[in-house]
């Protein structure tokens, strides 16, 4: 391996953290601070809280809603090279797809099953 094949790619790396930390540099110079009531409230979803509390806790299914959402991101992530390999993985590559698609559609039922998608108590 020689060092220039990987020079473009640490070149990438460099801009793109100039880039990121000059953004973030600009708009904290740029940017008006003006504090009110209103932007120092806390925002759920545009209702207003209504109760003052810093350790209230969170109901169980908005970590499980969140998994359910990581679990199918992760999925969607692995179908695309899957996809773009298809034709020289062949039957191998799609006996595996299924099994990791019927495994999490076991953990989907499971899931939808037990009310975990259920908003309403």
């Amino acid at each position: 391996m020689i060092l220039g094949d990987y020079l473009p790619i640490l070149f990438l790396i460099i801009l793109s953290t100039l880039f990121a930390g000059g953004s973030i540099y600009a708009s904290s110079k740029v940017a008006p601070k003006r504090s009110t009531r209103a932007k120092r409230l806390p925002y759920e979803c545009g209702i207003v809280p209504e109760k003052e509390s810093e350790r209230e806790r969170f109901p169980v299914k908005f970590y499980l809603v969140a998994m359910l959402f990581i679990i199918f991101d992760i999925e969607t992530v692995f179908m695309y090279p899957w996809a773009v390999a298809f034709d020289e993985l062949q039957l191998f590559g799609l006996v595996e797809m299924v099994a990791f698609i019927v495994i999490l559609l076991a953990a989907y039922a499971y899931v939808w099953k037990r009310g975990g998608l259920e908003w309403v108590e």
